[in-house]
């Protein structure tokens, strides 16, 4: 394949597609949006049909708001030089590259050779697609959440949890146990609304807050302090992390998805509430007391990291071309400023922090002011 014959983006997929026609086809339903996804991996197909389970559909007579097509394939060759990525903050590998063709934009992954091609309705993921499929899947999401972001929501960085369709964000600052405490909420009878991505807007003066389809992902500690995730961990792993310090649990490397429906039952996993309030976790693993204070972010601008979050490479702006510049902070107060907004200080306690954050729902009051 010869991908520097095309002239831009839309040739290059058709390029694609040609050499390596798509015959299997999965569907999905995310919120409003409706997304078709074509592929040549039979494999791919069955995997993506199980991790998004419910947000899966039969297609319908509705033409889709996003086309993609994800081939097994080897990945295409470029002459021209990729951009790299910088990487995030505290970071020092450089993980991603990327090149701005007519009408979209190319991002490969240096590490698994995955390449991808944006910027319109239609989009495409060419590799080793099957030995990869968390890269797909975030390529779903994320085409998902440009196309929110392109209905004027702003991103955040937060888990979120509903019941009966209130909703509550779930920020903090690295490591600090978002998806952890919404997963206990999860067993006090919240329903899950996303893992670590939030898209928020202002309908009608109210806050209106949508998830992303993507699995919580937790560490044994997490798994082990929760009988509702047991079976997350096979059997085998479970009885040699029951050896380790309880201390060192929380440090592990080790990562599993946690399939919500299974784990918890049908109908758990809903994308759309109605954003009550934010809780932003900014505390610490010193056997202090857990304090939960309301906060004016107004006042509190240092807060606002916590919850803030680039869009990134896979957005950008109308016709394919580059998005302007990520909304400050000053944005993001002013739509915070229409919820109820919390800080957990003191000590790190997942059961004390439920009980709050059930009461915060349960007192549904205005922001007042």
């Amino acid at each position: 394949m010869h991908i520097d014959d095309a002239k831009n983006r839309k040739e290059m997929i058709l390029l694609i597609r040609e050499e390596y026609q798509a015959t299997h086809q999965v569907f999905f339903l995310f919120d409003d949006c409706r997304l078709a996804l074509g592929t040549n991996s039979a494999g791919l197909a069955e995997e993506l049909r199980r991790y998004f389970g419910a947000f899966c559909h039969d297609g319908g007579h509705t033409a889709p708001d996003i086309e993609i097509t994800a081939h097994e394939a080897p990945p295409p060759s470029f002459s021209r030089a990729f951009i790299p990525r910088s990487p995030d903050p505290g970071k020092r590998k450089i993980k991603e590259e990327y090149l701005d063709v007519p009408g979209g934009r190319v991002v490969r992954k240096r590490l698994t050779g995955m390449v991808f091609f944006f910027g319109g309705a239609d989009n495409t993921a060419i590799g080793p697609c099957l030995a990869n499929t968390n890269q797909v899947v975030n390529f779903i999401n994320n085409r998902f959440i440009s196309w929110k972001l392109k209905q004027g929501c702003l991103l955040g960085h937060a888990a979120a949890v509903s019941i009966a369709g209130a909703g509550l964000g779930l920020a903090g600052f690295s490591g600090m146990g978002k998806s952890t405490l919404a997963l206990h909420l999860m067993s006090r009878g919240a329903t899950f609304v996303s893992n670590d991505r939030l898209l928020v807007r202002l309908i009608g003066g109210a806050l209106s807050m949508c998830g992303v389809a993507k699995l919580p992902r937790i560490n044994p500690g997490t798994a082990l302090n929760n009988p509702d995730l047991m079976q997350v961990i096979p059997r085998a792993e479970r009885e040699d992390f029951a050896r380790l310090a309880p201390e060192s649990l929380w440090d592990l490397e080790h990562k599993y998805d946690v399939p919500v429906d299974a784990c918890f039952g049908r109908d758990r996993f809903q994308l759309l509430a109605a954003m009550e309030a934010l809780l932003i976790l900014n505390w610490q693993r010193n056997g202090q007391p857990l304090v939960i204070s309301e906060v004016d972010l107004a006042e509190r601008t240092d807060l606002l990291p916590a919850f803030m979050k680039s869009t990134g490479l896979f957005h950008l702006g109308k016709e394919g071309e580059p998005e302007p510049l990520d909304p400050g902070p000053e944005a993001y107060a002013d739509l915070l400023g229409n919820c109820r907004v919390f800080e957990a200080t003191g000590g790190v306690d997942f059961d004390k922090a439920a009980d709050a954050c059930l009461t915060i729902l349960s007192s549904r009051q205005s922001p007042g002011r």
